[in-house]
């Protein structure tokens, strides 16, 4: 059982970019299929799909993308909000990521959404990580 799923994703996508590989495969949550899609909504990643190859469970294939000279589109990811240590915040206090060049995933009463998008709908919530 892990602790933290959250973290497990962000650090397989971390390491399968530094990796250079196309693809990576994770357990899937309703929760990592909505930050999967909001990576893809900003231009972070280039798709996603529910592959349904084991019966017990689905998995989520997120497909890298990369720039022409082949560096990772991705250059980091950190957790922000943590099993042991949840952080949340208003509407008001959501700040840019990385100067504006970045972006934050939160998950609020209206559901999982950018930090940018957040803040134009004025809703607060649980920042779960950061992207640049």
């Amino acid at each position: 059982m892990q602790t933290d799923p959250i973290a497990d994703f962000l650090t397989r996508v971390r390491n399968a970019a530094a990796a250079k590989h196309q693809r990576v495969d994770v357990p899937s949550s309703k929760l990592k299929t909505e930050i999967a899609r909001i990576l893809k909504e900003e231009g972070y990643i280039a798709t996603f799909k529910l592959v349904d190859e084991n019966k017990a469970r689905k998995t989520l294939r997120v497909f890298l993308k990369y720039t022409p000279d082949r560096r990772s589109v991705i250059t980091g990811l950190k957790r922000i909000s943590r099993p042991g240590a949840r952080l949340y915040l208003g509407a008001a206090e959501i700040r840019p990521v990385v100067g504006g060049l970045g972006i934050s995933i939160l998950t609020t009463p209206k559901g999982v959404m950018s930090g940018r998008a957040a803040r134009r709908a004025r809703v607060g919530g649980e920042l779960l990580c950061e992207v640049w």
